[in-house]
């Protein structure tokens, strides 16, 4: 959590979760992973591969507890 909060003051930026999406980003972005196109739902992409190795796009529904 310090470095993530050391990463969000040195950045000035607004809030943890903006913090949090930033170092996602970067991430994503440094492995090679692609960006949306402008008008892509989020069905379209994902970021975990299913059993076939490619992305997977349905997700799984959790029951409430």
């Amino acid at each position: 959590m310090k470095a993530l909060d050391d990463f969000r003051f040195q950045r000035r930026m607004p809030t943890p979760a903006a913090a949090v999406r930033e170092v996602l980003r970067r991430g994503l972005a440094s492995d090679g992973f692609f960006r949306a196109s402008d008008g892509a739902r989020s069905r379209e992409f994902g970021v975990l591969k299913d059993d076939s190795g490619s992305l997977a796009r349905s997700r799984t529904r959790l029951s409430p507890a």
